[in-house]
């Protein structure tokens, strides 16, 4: 059985490093060529584009502000260099943010994912992602349909009918979310129907802690997660090696830092940042709202592109504090006016009916004038007073986490 999804998989990382930044020109011209990308980049010249450290100083784009963007400029926010009429389906996920389906066979690049956890041509797939209005159900179902499986269009719900289906055409792969496989394997093994026929699962769109995956192991299925937006397509995904997740093909990953654009050291968790390389449907350092982290090495599997640790929660951290916002662009603020200052931790707690925020500071100097400055610095940024702790270098957690809202209302 062939292992790997084409060749492209195990190329030296130079030469996909190489590959990539030599695209990224060609890229940011032909998105600048949509009025959005246009004044979100304005000032930039696509030719000098050239490095990740280029690419770094362009201003990132938030997923969370997209649908404003778009209720003020439909349908989508001028970040389209190409007219409604040259996509093929139109969709719409929460927030609402609406999406163009770009023509072709596997337009969200997904089939590899699939591939990857064993899916291979001739196994009937019971897609129970949603089609109605989401991408969620067609990017599965036409990743594949690229690998010449039958799809059975289930979507969501309707387990009575699920079942029925399942006995009916004995599909051996699910995709869909990990709880609603543990809804319909429930509710198979409560009729008394016998032998589960699904071997292989697909799974996203929702956490899979390990005590579901130890359930699922148990019944005998093989389960893979993906990770995936609904405005780019596949960007990470589960291989045989278990060993974090591998990124796609044509996508430029980066972790930078929460309410920054400023990218962190392989290792520190981050916000993920992806720019994907799709002409027709550009990004461009498109801020994700997830955490990750880079991972060291190549994976046991023999795919060579970097390997992120999967979902580790939620980048935007912003928590109202007495009545007032604080955002993690506020805690990077003071992190710029403070160089020595290595990593920062705002804990919001309550004193009895009080909100209370110390800022925890990661540096060498510990003496009582630098907190001092730094206090001052806190309130002139976030407009309120709170108490900081120098704590040593290394001491705070790595999880990605500026602002850490501890407060219980009991």
């Amino acid at each position: 059985m062939t292992t790997f999804f084409d060749a492209r998989e195990t190329r030296d990382p130079a030469e996909r490093e190489r590959d990539l930044l030599m695209r990224l020109p060609g890229l940011i011209a032909a998105a600048m060529k949509a009025p959005g990308w246009k004044r979100h980049l304005a000032g930039v010249d696509p030719a000098s584009i050239t490095s990740r450290e280029a690419l770094a100083k362009l201003p990132v784009l938030r997923k969370s502000e997209l649908s404003a963007l778009e209720k003020a400029e439909p349908p989508f926010a001028g970040l389209t260099p190409e007219p409604v009429s040259s996509y093929a389906r139109l969709s719409m996920s929460p927030g609402p943010i609406f999406q163009p389906e770009l023509p072709g066979p596997d337009p969200w690049r997904a089939a590899r994912g699939l591939f990857a956890a064993g899916v291979r041509k001739g196994d009937i797939v019971l897609n129970t992602f949603a089609y109605h209005l989401t991408p969620g159900g067609f990017m599965l179902d036409l990743a594949a349909r690229a690998l010449e499986c039958p799809v059975i269009a289930a979507g969501p719900g309707n387990t009575e009918q699920q079942l029925l289906v399942i006995e009916h055409l004995k599909p051996v792969v699910y995709t869909g979310t990990p709880d609603f496989l543990k809804i319909l394997r429930d509710a198979w093994v409560a009729a008394g129907k016998g032998e589960f026929p699904i071997r292989k699962a697909v799974l996203s769109g929702a956490a899979f802690p390990p005590s579901l995956q130890a359930e699922v192991r148990s019944w005998g299925i093989d389960a893979y997660q993906l990770y995936a937006a609904g405005d780019l397509g596949l960007v990470a995904y589960e291989t045989p090696a278990r060993e974090g997740m591998v990124v796609n093909e044509d996508v430029l990953l980066e972790i930078v830092r929460p309410g920054t654009g400023d990218p962190v050291p392989d290792g520190e968790v981050g916000e993920v940042v992806v720019t994907s390389f799709d002409h027709k449907r550009p990004w461009i350092r498109l801020a994700l709202g997830d955490l990750s982290a880079v991972m060291p090495g190549r994976s046991p599997c023999g795919r060579t592109n970097v390997r992120i640790k999967g979902w580790m929660g939620r980048a935007d951290q912003t928590t109202k504090v007495k009545g007032m916002f604080v955002r993690p662009e506020q805690i990077a603020d003071i992190a710029r006016r403070h160089p020595e200052l290595t990593r920062l931790r705002l804990v919001v707690t309550r004193d009895g009916e009080v909100d209370r925020m110390t800022l925890k500071a990661e540096t060498a100097a510990q003496d009582r004038a630098s907190a001092e400055k730094i206090a001052a610095t806190l309130q002139a940024v976030t407009k309120l007073k709170g108490e900081v702790e120098l704590v040593p270098p290394g001491s705070l957690p790595n999880d990605g986490k500026v602002i850490a809202d501890e407060r219980s209302y009991k």
